[in-house]
Order: C-alpha cells, then structure tokens, then sequence
C-alpha cells in the first residue's frame, strides 16, 4: 500500500515537473518570437521607408541633397542641409541645458532627500513627466516666447520675435528632463546600500562617495536615460513645429528661426501630398531619423557595455 502511495507522489511529481518544463518552453519561444518581431518588425519599416524613397534618390545624390541649402519643393530643389542644422541645435543645446540638471536632481532626490520632501519632489516629477508636449507648447507661446523675444535676446544684442531655435531648446529641456531625472533616480536607488556604507566606512565623505562610488556604479543606467532624453528631443515634433518658426534657412544665430527635420515633414507633407518627388523626399528625411536613431543607439550600447566592463574592475 505504501509503495503504490509512492509511486502515484512519484508519477504525480514527474508530471508537474514535465508540465512546468513545456511552459518554460513554451514561454521562452514566445519571448524569442517577440524579440524577432521586434527586429523583424524595424527591418520592415526601414524597407518600407527605402522603397518609398527610391524615387527621390534615383534622380538626386545623396551628397547633394544633404550639403544644399536650398529648399524649394515647387522647384524640385532638395536641400536638407537647413533642417539638420536646425535638428543639430536643438538636439545640442536642450540636451546641454537639461543633462546637468537631471543628474544633479536625480542625486539630490536619491541621496539626499528624505520623508515628505523626497515624496513630494518625486511625486511632481512623475506629474511633470506625464504632460504632453502640447501643453509644454501652449504655455511656452504665453510666456517662453515674449520672455525670450523681449527681454533674453536684447540682453546678448540679438533681435528675435522670440521663436526660434533657443527656445525650442529651452522648452524640449524642460520636457526631457523629468524622464532623465527619473531613470537617473532609480539606476541610483537601484545600487546596494553596501556600496554606500563601505565607502562611508573608509572615510569618505557623502559628496565623495557619490562621485567616486555611486556614479561610477550607476553610469551606465544614467547613460541609459541620456540617451533616452536624446531620442525624444531629437524625435520631437509638436513643441518644434509650434516654435521654431517654419523658416528653411540656415540659422545665423540661437535666436534665429529654423527648422528640424521632423518638422519639415509635419509642415510639408500634407499640402505636397499630390507631389510624388517632394512625398519621396519627406519619407526621405522618415529615413534619415531612423538611421541616425539606430546607429546613435547602438553606438551608445557599445558605450554602455564598455563602461559597465571598466567600471566592473
């Protein structure tokens, strides 16, 4: 009676386990599967992109159309030189201006606030990274606009009605940084509190300690949200397109106006739709983000992954 009681635990067992072992399995084809969609899915938008393109790049160089500066679809004329330079400044300055106060929050959120402020702070970070990008427009034409056309421009000796490259660099900042803050402070809350107390054990200071210590060990996840801030501003469209002017020349000047790459498609496409060349060559430009996207991301993965290899020794 008690060997067949245990030959039924034993079968029993055998069949939860076997059971258990299918749905790994199952499990780890699905997540494969989702990562080759994934893949599959990028390599399908960039043929896609390719194809609607061929037009364009079957009549006019790819070196032309990137170093003119003339812009003038009803003429056939391609440049696109305005827009990247427009996207550079835009890209370079918000991350300029936002990039040292997401760090230096993050650190004053994760190391040094404490109860209801660090709740508080966290809490309207959260709020403020929830806000569309709209609104972030709305008020920066009520305000960021006549401040900077006003006052800010004189003050340097430069005249400007206010849009311009500045201040879509000021508001995109303003927009990124809650995202950076944020990651920052969890790659910083994310590190074991024996890091902290070794090297406040050793005689370290606070300051020293994050310097020395924490950055270094939460680099990589803070290179992560930087580089996350970067997609966004150089992605972005609608705080652009109500900002930077719609004017496409090079920009003499941060005050002057521009335009990006994304909004030359936003500000084209619709009216020029009935155009076939100058429809190629805004997917085009859909071409270009996408490849600077993806190289740009896999550079800093190269990056990130060497970092975290020094940093580990």
């Amino acid at each position: 009676m008690s060997e067949s009681i245990e030959s039924t635990e034993s079968n029993t067992k055998r069949s939860r386990i076997g059971r258990r072992l299918r749905i790994e399995r199952l499990s780890s084809y699905w997540l494969g599967g989702a990562g080759y969609f994934a893949i599959a899915l990028f390599v399908l938008i960039v043929l896609t992109l390719l194809y609607q393109s061929a037009p364009l790049l079957s009549e006019y160089s790819i070196v032309q159309m990137l170093t003119s500066s003339n812009w003038d679809p009803a003429q056939n004329e391609f440049g696109f030189m305005p827009a990247i330079v427009g996207t550079i400044y835009v890209t370079v300055l918000s991350m300029a201006m936002g990039t040292p106060i997401a760090i230096f929050a993050a650190i004053y959120i994760a190391e040094y606030a404490e109860g209801r402020a660090k709740t508080l702070i966290g809490s309207f970070i959260d709020v403020l990274a929830a806000i569309p990008s709209v609104i972030f427009g709305l008020v920066a034409l009520i305000v960021v606009v006549p401040f900077v056309g006003d006052y800010l421009a004189p003050a340097v000796g430069s005249s400007a009605t206010g849009l311009g490259i500045f201040t879509v660099s000021l508001v995109m900042a303003i927009v990124v940084t809650p995202f950076m803050i944020s990651l920052s402070v969890e790659s910083l809350e994310a590190l074991p509190d024996e890091l902290r107390e070794s090297s406040l054990g050793v005689g370290a200071t606070k300051w020293e300690t994050i310097r020395i210590v924490l950055l270094r060990a939460a680099g990589p996840g803070i290179f992560s949200a930087i580089l996350l801030g970067f997609g966004r501003v150089f992605g972005a469209t609608i705080v652009p397109a109500m900002l930077i002017g719609g004017q496409t020349q090079l920009p003499d000047s941060p005050f002057a106006t521009g335009q990006t790459l994304p909004t030359l498609i936003v500000n084209d496409f619709g009216e020029l739709m009935s155009l076939p060349l100058t429809q190629s060559a805004l997917i085009f430009v859909g071409l270009m983000l996408v490849v600077v996207v993806w190289l740009f991301n896999f550079g800093a993965m190269l990056v990130r992954s060497r970092l975290q290899r020094r940093w580990q020794y």
